[in-house]
């Protein structure tokens, strides 16, 4: 059967509304949302941008990212809980793994049997993944690995984490020093994660944030992504992806700031009429209305992009024209997203400042968006390279 965007639009609507109630309780609460995965199992939404012959939809990314953008209306929490599932975690498996793996991952993922995560960061290696310290031995048919991942979205509810690390042994400089990808099961013997608390967190107190040791785990050879080597290289092109979903998500925590803000508006009254007819009023609702139209143009162009990216594998100039969007895109939504929560929040007054409203707990949860998949600085700077051309990279 054909992809219907129609029909997905639609069962992510019905998702959505279902979900929000559960959602503002628990965030009150501040604990884990354990109605989301069920209810995104019972609305198929657990394989949207996975392939029809592995269970999924098969949506493309103009309407993967549409679909995301409305379920960043219910909160960057429920949102990035898809990005860990599906943008970073069952896409390179899709991308780069062995048919056998597929197999073995996506069809249980879309049903909702195995929940997926993306392990790259470390205590101290974020920005600059190279600076890992997670290593990897080769035995005869399995590798070992060790070491330490660190603010892993999903991470304590993962039963299967996409994971990044050097081979053991091999010193800084020598060229065969160079990252793996594999698919670790998280029930493996020496493998223990512990969940962050939602209060030790500025922010999404619903989703689950945690960092997991790795003490010789045992992973099967089959469980590798691309070839030995290959890491770095699948690590930056699922950023892409992810980097994308974000962007996405922080649409829809736009279009959520905009509809709280005019409806509150147009009912609150001061001065003797709606401060909707303020004219300072007014001109947050414009700058918000402006971060949503650019926003959306950004990602839409971005997911256009992707989609004719992929199409044409061999095409490199597309394939490097669709990592810079990407990253625009992030860089440009996710401040907007700020920027658009705090106008939000001066709108609502001194009902802004609690998280009893929703342009309060949009401000808390967005703020991380310029941080993960990407900081702001690491954006401007690819940004900015890609301006000055070769040879002009801060860091090579």
């Amino acid at each position: 059967m054909p992809f219907d965007p129609a029909k997905l639009a639609t069962d992510t609507e019905a998702f959505c509304q279902e979900l929000r109630p559960h959602e503002e309780l628990c965030y009150a609460e501040h604990r884990f949302n354990d109605e989301l995965v069920p209810l995104a199992k019972k609305y198929d939404l657990l394989g949207i941008n996975v392939r029809p012959e592995f269970g999924g939809r098969g949506a493309d990314n103009v309407a993967y990212f549409k679909a995301l953008a409305r379920i960043g209306r219910e909160g960057t929490g429920v949102r990035t809980f898809f990005s860990g599932h599906l943008s970073i975690g069952a896409y390179p498996i899709q991308t780069w793994g062995s048919e056998e793996l597929k197999r073995k991952y996506l069809p249980a993922a879309v049903r909702g049997d195995k929940v997926l995560a993306f392990g790259l960061t470390e205590p101290e290696a974020g920005s600059n993944p190279r600076e890992m310290t997670t290593t990897y031995e080769t035995r005869s048919d399995h590798y070992l690995l060790n070491g330490v991942k660190y603010l892993i979205s999903n991470g304590g509810i993962a039963d299967a984490i996409v994971v990044f690390g050097y081979p053991a042994g091999v010193p800084e400089g020598d060229p065969g020093r160079r990252i793996s990808a594999f698919v670790v099961d998280t029930r493996s013997e020496g493998f223990t994660a512990e969940s962050f608390t939602p209060n030790a967190k500025m922010g999404m107190p619903t989703s689950n944030t945690a960092m997991f040791q790795m003490e010789n785990v045992v992973v099967p050879i089959g469980n590798r992504l691309g070839a030995e080597g290959d890491g770095f290289r699948i690590a930056m092109g699922t950023l892409v992806s992810g980097r994308l979903s974000v962007a996405a998500g922080c649409l829809g925590v736009i279009e959520d700031c905009l509809a709280e803000v005019i409806e509150y508006a147009k009912a609150r009254s001061q001065h003797g009429k709606e401060i909707a007819r303020h004219q300072l009023v007014q001109d947050h609702i414009a700058q918000i209305e402006m971060a949503r139209v650019a926003s959306e143009s950004l990602v839409l162009r971005a997911a256009e992009l992707k989609d004719r990216s992929e199409a044409n594998r061999s095409d490199k100039d597309l394939a490097s024209q669709v990592d810079l969007l990407a990253a625009q895109a992030k860089f440009f939504a996710t401040n907007a997203a700020w920027d658009a929560a705090d106008r939000a929040v001066q709108v609502f007054g001194g009902k802004g400042w609690s998280t009893l409203y929703r342009p309060g707990r949009h401000l808390m949860d967005v703020r991380v968006c310029r941080i993960y998949e990407g900081t702001d600085e690491i954006l401007k700077l690819k940004i900015a390279a890609a301006v000055l051309g070769k040879g002009w990279e801060a860091f090579r």
